[in-house]
């Protein structure tokens, strides 16, 4: 579980989501590497994916949506941590747990009965 750090009134910050590649077959391997392209960028020093949020709206949801599709269906390792805003980053940021929390509740609250992570499909 992570536990988001508590911010003073200028702190800002972000969600950092590291990701891991299955490992796969070649037709599975370019179907993943395809799906975490389209939401992530790859850093080959590390060899992981990555991609950060600072904003809980319907893109980020829809990323969010994607990698978790993608360790269902690949077996993708993802990690959420908080991270400090890096001096080049021009997005928007979280200032407080209850921006997060509050989009939460208002989320589970309007989907009640389905299951964490699954958005309706429209």
């Amino acid at each position: 579980m992570t536990v988001l750090p508590t911010p003073h009134p200028n702190d800002r910050w972000l969600l950092k989501i590291t990701i891991w590649a299955a490992r796969a077959d070649d037709a599975g391997w370019n179907q993943q590497r395809a799906v975490l392209r389209s939401v992530s960028s790859y850093d080959s020093a590390t060899q992981t994916w990555s991609t950060r949020i600072g904003v809980l709206d319907l893109p980020t949801v829809g990323k969010l949506q994607t990698l978790f599709e993608a360790a269902k269906m690949f077996g993708t390792d993802i990690r959420l941590e908080p991270a400090p805003v890096p001096t080049w980053w021009t997005g928007p940021s979280f200032t407080s747990d209850a921006q997060v929390a509050a989009l939460l509740a208002l989320a589970a609250k309007a989907d009640e009965g389905r299951p964490l992570g699954q958005l309706p499909i429209a």
